[in-house]
C-alpha cells in the first residue's frame, strides 16, 4: 500500500496540517522501526534537498543575521562628524560648529571670553592675519579691516549704514598705504568716509597712516564711536571727560580723540571702553590694544537705547 493510502485509511475524514502530518509519520517510523513498512516510510520522509531552506507555506522565514566583523568598531556607530578639538577659525565646510573651546581661551580674561566666542562664530577676524592671536596687539591696519567688515556684517540689511571698501583706482589718502597693501581697501574706504582722520577730512598732519603700528586705546574709540552714534562728535574738554569717566589721566588723551571718549560715556553700560577694558580710573590712552579687546569693542554697534550685538546677530 502507498503512503497516501495508509494515511487515508487511518484518517478518512480528517484534514491535517503539514506539521501534524510530519509528526504522525515520525510516530509510524518509530513504531515500525526494523520492519519493511518502517524502512519504506523512513525513506519516503527524507527531506527534499531543494526544500530544506524553505519555510512552511504561510509562515515568515526568519532571516539569518551575520555577526559584525572583527573590523567593525564603535566609531562606525557615531552619528555625524566628530568636531575637532580646537576651533581657532570657523570652518568653511558644512561641519557643525564644534562645542569645544580653543586652547588659548584659558589665557583670555574671563570677561572677554563671551565676546570672543561670538566674534569668532561670525568669522570677523579679517583676512590679513594667518591666525587669531587674542593676547597679541592688533595693528592699525588690522583694526581698520575688522571695523569695516564688522560694520557691514552688522548692518547688512541697512544700506544707509554700510561702508564701502575703496577700489585700487582711488587716490591714496596716506603716503604709506598704497593700493597694493592688503588693508588698502578698508583703510582708504574709512578715510573717504571720514571715519579715519586724514587730509580728506581736513587733518593736514595725517600724512602717514602707519598700518603696522599697534592700535592704541584712544584710536580704537576715535574710529569706533562715530559708527555707534551716527552723528558728529560733541565738543569735549579734559574736565568733562574727568567728570564723565573719572579718568585720572584724561589730560593725556589726544584732543581729537577726547570727543570720542566723551561720546562713548553716553552709551552707558554699552560703552566700548567698559566692554573692552573693564572698569578703570586710568584710561592709558597710548596703551596698545589686544586683538581680544578689539573684538570686544566691535561686539556691539549702537547707542545706549538702540543697537545690535554679535549675540543678537547670530540668532538671525
Amino acid at each position: 500500500m502507498s503512503l497516501s493510502g495508509v494515511i487515508s485509511a487511518l484518517f478518512p475524514c480528517l484534514r491535517v496540517s503539514l506539521t501534524a502530518l510530519a509528526g504522525l509519520m515520525l510516530v509510524l517510523v518509530t513504531s515500525c522501526a526494523g520492519g519493511s513498512v518502517g524502512r519504506s516510510l523512513e525513506k519516503s520522509l527524507q527531506a527534499d534537498p531543494q526544500l530544506q531552506n524553505q519555510a512552511p507555506s504561510g509562515q515568515a522565514q526568519t532571516p539569518v543575521v551575520s555577526p559584525p566583523s572583527a573590523a567593525s568598531t564603535d566609531k562606525d556607530m557615531v552619528m555625524g562628524p566628530v568636531p575637532p578639538a580646537d576651533w581657532g577659525h570657523p570652518s568653511s565646510s558644512s561641519t557643525p560648529a564644534p562645542s569645544a573651546s580653543p586652547s588659548w581661551l584659558a589665557s583670555v580674561p574671563e570677561d572677554l571670553k563671551p565676546y570672543l566666542r561670538d566674534w569668532l562664530a561670525l568669522g570677523l577676524e579679517g583676512t590679513s592675519n594667518a591666525a587669531f592671536q587674542p593676547n597679541q596687539s592688533i595693528t592699525r591696519g588690522q583694526y581698520a579691516e575688522w571695523l569695516l567688515l564688522a560694520n557691514n556684517r552688522f548692518f547688512g540689511d541697512q544700506a544707509a549704514k554700510r561702508l564701502r571698501s575703496a577700489g585700487t583706482d582711488s587716490k591714496p589718502a596716506f603716503q604709506d598705504v598704497s593700493p597694493t597693501h592688503p588693508d588698502y581697501g578698508a583703510i582708504q574706504g574709512l578715510a573717504e568716509a571720514g571715519i579715519i582722520p586724514s587730509a580728506l577730512s581736513g587733518n593736514s598732519t595725517a600724512v602717514n597712516f602707519r598700518p603696522d603700528a599697534p592700535l592704541t586705546r584712544e584710536t580704537l574709540v576715535l574710529w569706533k564711536v562715530p559708527l555707534d552714534t551716527r552723528s558728529p562728535l560733541p565738543t569735549a574738554t579734559v574736565e568733562a571727560v574727568k567728570t564723565g569717566w573719572g579718568f585720572q589721566d584724561a589730560g593725556q588723551i589726544d584732543p581729537f580723540a577726547l570727543r570720542a571718549v566723551l561720546a562713548d560715556r553716553q552709551a552707558g553700560d554699552f560703552a566700548n571702553i567698559l566692554r573692552a577694558f573693564g572698569y578703570t580710573t586710568l584710561f592709558q590712552p597710548k596703551k596698545a590694544v589686544t586683538q581680544a579687546e578689539a573684538a570686544a569693542a566691535l561686539w556691539r554697534f549702537g547707542s545706549q537705547t538702540e543697537g545690535i550685538s554679535a549675540q543678537e546677530l547670530l540668532k538671525r
